[in-house]
């Protein structure tokens, strides 16, 4: 892979990526231990046959971000067993096992946090995904990075707790990382890592509902989610 560098407009130098990657991802884990012990448990409703309730207030929100790390850290299981990352540069090895790490403590950090008001593993399906073929997996992973960015965007106007939104802040920034790297790698030396289809005239991001997330989601995620109690 050539090390160029990104042209004026651009974000960082390619080699720098695993360093762009790995800053403040040790601050977002710790930060975990303050949210698990300032949960506000809720009385669930009884799960759907078949499905997961993610709930109301707060405790919705969290699961809907539980929800959505659970599909991007079965994603990158998935790809560190597949074709194309035993046949990767070892640039890219690092950085997709680098995302696997983060995607995996994120899941994880929302699944203490929640407590017995997590919702149960969610059913995954990745058939549409080719993980012998770099392009597959790099298109499939800015899907994923960039639905995860405009998710948390779209979440944080209604969450209650500033604790919680103070977390969610921390987590987007990385995952926001994540879309830039996966972008530049699909398109080095553009402008790509903040393109026009993310980024407005104003400089804002692009925000999705949870109705828009949860449904593009459901491409890949076969778990039926009821997420009739969030806010619209």
């Amino acid at each position: 892979m050539k090390d160029e560098l990104i042209k004026p407009q651009g974000l960082l130098k390619n080699a720098n990526r695993r360093q762009f990657l790995r800053t403040g991802s040790l601050s977002v884990a710790a930060a975990g231990l303050i949210m698990v012990g300032c949960k506000d448990v809720e009385d669930m409703d009884p799960m759907p046959m078949n499905g997961v309730k993610l709930g109301s207030g707060d405790i919705g929100i969290l699961n809907y971000a539980y929800a959505l790390e659970q599909l991007e850290a079965a994603f990158y299981a998935a790809v560190i067993q597949g074709g194309y990352f035993a046949n990767a540069s070892a640039e890219e090895k690092t950085i997709m096992g680098d995302l696997e790490k983060h995607e995996r403590a994120h899941r994880e950090f929302f699944k203490a946090a929640l407590g017995d008001a997590a919702i149960p593993g969610l059913e995954v399906d990745f058939s549409a995904i080719n993980f012998g073929d770099r392009m597959s997996v790099l298109n499939a992973a800015k899907t994923f990075e960039d639905l995860g960015v405009a998710a948390y965007n779209g979440a944080g106007q209604f969450i209650q707790s500033v604790d919680y939104l103070l977390i969610a802040g921390k987590i987007v920034s990385v995952e926001a990382r994540h879309a830039a790297a996966i972008r530049d790698l699909l398109n080095p030396g553009s402008a790509d890592f903040a393109g026009d289809d993310l980024i407005d005239a104003n400089g804002l991001e692009r925000t999705l509902s949870f109705s828009e997330v949860l449904t593009a989601a459901s491409t890949y995620v076969k778990t039926p989610i009821d997420f009739s109690q969030l806010p619209s």
